[in-house]
Formats: structure tokens, C-alpha cells, sequence
């Protein structure tokens, strides 16, 4: 067997490489139209699952409140009204001047919804085409004394959302609170949130203890969310900014680094939760160059990216995705962060 010279060395490399080029080309622009193919048809799908949500706006009622209409308001909405109280106190509530000043800014800012009622039929045609059994709710509006913690409530074929908490991140009703909390108190996160609520409740209650279980809980819920609202960016879905989803895409090989080195993913360490996958000023991985760098639930992004690559390496139902535990999920990814 001769060796090739230099010259032909290089030419057949240069051939070869070439040839390569042109061969991933054509398979990146094969699996991208199967893909868009793909999901045109599912799309297509969707479109056709008959729904038809109407938002019923109690908070422009109880705006309207008196002595002579409270009774049919309570017959109407009798989950709204605690037996607790009497007539007068539900009378003068709505004629406090907190209330009147929130009743003012919710008519300022939501003085249509149809563009909600819209995205929320859509959202319900997807829920409703990976999982038929759910039922489309009665959707109501309401106020709450910006109760943030109750943003979204769903009960009993029932959802309800609470308006004063998303009048804008800069509104004077949310000084005093933390900016990483008001920052989501946006209108264009209404829907994402109660995509979030729905996903959830399919997910279920975190059961294994583990650093990584939360954080493939979590991916799987994101996971659902994103299929949930495919025309919805990713940072809108993670309750991000921009620049914040910017910083976990560009970091993600750093951040898994850091989980592995320092053995994180089978610790049942609790600190860990509130440091990388609950709502924080930041990720805490006590390195000062990076912590005030970082938005916070990093976790949620890896957990996410690991459970999109599980289904992507693997043949499996959204059923088995939510019934499969979090190792063998792991396991069975090949996750490897993006460089």
C-alpha cells in the first residue's frame, strides 16, 4: 500500500470534507422540513379540536356592585362569595378606595381581552390534543388584592385569574416587592401561566428527593409547556427576559459542569431548591463573577433540556414521559449541553 503524497493528501481531504459538508447540509435541511412537515400536520390538527372559551369579567361586575344586584352576582358566582360574611362587607369592599383605585387601573389596562380569550382557545385546542380528557373551564376575572402567590387559580372546572397582578413589572401597586417576582407581573405572561398551572397538575407532586428528580419535575413540566405553546418564545415560557434566556442558552455548558463537579444531581440537599430552582434575585453558585450575572432557576433550564432530549433519543409517549422516573429519564437522554 503506498502512501499519498502531500499534494494528494490534502485533495482527497479536502474532497472528503467537502463531501461531508454537502452530506450534513442536506440532512440539517431534510430534518428541518420533516420536521416543519411534522408539525404542520399536528398543527393542522389542532385547529380543527372544537373550543370555545369565553372570559366571563367579574371584576368589571363587582366594579358595578350594589345592595340590589349582589344577590344575583352571588347566584351567579357563588365560589366567589364566602358564607363568612355578611351582605354590607361584600358592599363596602367594592366601594373601599383600594378597591375603586384597582377597579381604575384594571379598566386602564384590560379593557378588552380578546386577544386572551383568543390565545386561551388555542391553548386549549393544544392541552385538549395531548391530553382529550381535559375539559375547557369557565374562565372568570377577577381582583385580588394582588394576592401574586394566586395569580392563576384552577379548581373544579374553574379558572380563574387574577387581573391586578399583571398590570406591568413598573406599577406603583408593586413597590415593596422584589424585582425578581414583579418582573413577571406582565400581560403577556397570563397565558404562559396558565399553561404553567395546566402542565403541572399533569406532572403531578415532585416524588423523588433528589437534586436531579426536581429538576427533570420541572423539565417536564416546561417540556409540556412548550407543546402547549409552541408560538410562545422560550423566555416568555421560562418567565425570563431576553437577555436572561440568552445568558442560560450561552451557559449551559458551564452550568451542567457545575452540577457534575460538584456532585449535585443525586444530593437531597434542600438548599439546593431555592438555589438554582425556585424564584430568586439570582442562581447561587457562590462564585461572585457569575452569581449576579445569573438569572435565577437555572435547574428548570437544564431539567428542560434534559427531558427534550430523552424525547427526542427516544420512542416514547407523553404517558410514559410523565410516568418514567427521573434516572432512568437522565439515563436514557444522551443529554449534552449545547457548547
Amino acid at each position: 500500500m503506498a502512501f499519498l503524497s502531500n499534494r494528494h493528501y490534502l485533495e482527497t481531504y479536502y474532497n472528503l470534507r467537502m463531501n461531508s459538508i454537502r452530506f450534513l447540509k442536506f440532512t440539517i435541511v431534510f430534518y428541518i422540513l420533516f420536521s416543519c412537515s411534522h408539525e404542520n400536520k399536528v398543527e393542522k390538527e389542532i385547529v380543527k379540536i372544537p373550543v370555545d372559551i369565553k372570559i366571563e369579567r367579574f371584576d368589571q361586575s363587582f366594579a358595578k356592585l350594589t345592595r340590589e344586584n349582589l344577590p344575583d352576582l352571588k347566584e351567579n358566582y357563588p365560589f366567589l362569595f364566602s358564607n363568612k360574611y355578611a351582605d354590607s362587607v361584600w358592599v363596602n369592599k367594592s366601594k373601599d378606595t383600594i378597591q375603586l383605585e384597582i377597579n381604575d387601573e384594571i379598566k386602564k389596562t384590560f379593557k378588552d381581552l380578546s386577544e386572551e380569550e383568543e390565545q386561551l382557545n388555542l391553548l386549549f385546542q393544544h392541552i385538549k390534543y395531548y391530553f382529550p380528557e381535559i375539559k375547557e373551564p369557565r374562565v372568570i376575572t377577577i381582583t385580588s388584592d394582588v394576592d401574586y402567590q394566586n395569580k392563576i387559580v384552577i379548581s373544579k372546572g374553574l379558572l380563574i385569574i387574577a387581573l391586578d397582578t399583571y398590570l406591568g413589572s413598573d406599577h406603583h401597586f408593586y413597590e415593596g416587592i422584589q424585582k425578581y417576582l414583579k418582573q413577571n407581573f406582565e400581560r403577556n405572561q397570563i397565558v404562559s401561566d396558565v399553561a404553567s398551572m395546566y402542565a403541572k397538575n399533569k406532572v403531578g407532586p415532585i416524588r423523588d428527593r433528589t437534586f436531579l428528580g426536581n429538576m427533570i419535575s420541572f423539565g417536564k413540566e416546561l417540556y409540556l409547556k412548550n407543546l402547549f405553546l409552541p408560538k410562545i418564545s422560550n423566555s416568555i415560557k421560562m418567565g425570563y427576559s431576553e437577555e436572561q434566556y440568552a445568558w442560560v442558552e450561552a451557559n449551559e455548558e458551564e452550568i451542567w459542569r457545575y452540577f457534575v463537579d460538584k456532585q449535585l444531581l443525586y444530593s437531597t440537599d434542600s438548599e439546593l431548591m431555592p438555589r438554582f430552582l425556585y424564584p430568586a434575585p439570582f442562581s447561587k453558585f457562590y462564585l461572585e463573577e457569575i452569581d449576579n450575572e445569573s438569572p435565577d432557576r437555572v435547574g428548570q433550564f437544564i431539567g428542560w433540556e434534559i427531558v427534550t432530549s430523552y424525547m427526542e433519543n427516544n420512542n416514547v409517549s407523553l404517558q410514559q414521559l410523565l410516568l418514567e422516573d427521573a434516572e432512568t429519564i437522565f439515563n436514557r437522554s444522551k443529554y449534552k449541553p449545547k457548547r
